[in-house]
């Protein structure tokens, strides 16, 4: 029983991680779609303006696949885990959490400079 417990978990744990990858290969086939065709320049356009905007929407995608591929690590270690594969997961949602906090500080602070940019003065 515990054998199709953890083959079960192996499953859905796969089917995360596939919706992970896809949604960062949307996040980042929108980013380069927005480098390689840009829209037409608004007024009071700034040169940096653009790329940062695709940086802030490409790390909103970074962020949610991250949270999907932690999702998809404890799924995966959620039926009788060994202390290897708790080390393990422990190490990866170490890593994971520090990239998810520090892209997360950046997308945040592009995100206001972007609000602070368009707001009337």
């Amino acid at each position: 029983m515990e054998q199709l417990f953890k083959e079960i978990a192996g499953k859905i744990a796969l089917g995360v991680e596939l919706i992970s990858a896809l949604l960062i290969a949307y996040g980042a086939l929108g980013a380069v779609r927005s480098l390689l065709f840009p829209k037409a320049k608004p007024p009071g356009w700034k040169p940096f303006s653009r790329r940062r905007q695709i940086f802030v929407r490409f790390g909103a995608w970074m962020l949610l696949g991250l949270e999907f591929q932690l999702a998809a690590d404890v799924v995966r270690s959620a039926i009788s885990p060994t202390w290897t594969d708790i080390g393990q997961l422990a190490a990866i949602a170490g890593i994971r959490t520090l990239l998810n906090y520090f892209l997360e500080k950046d997308v945040e602070e592009l995100g206001e400079q972007k609000t602070e940019e368009l707001q009337p003065q």
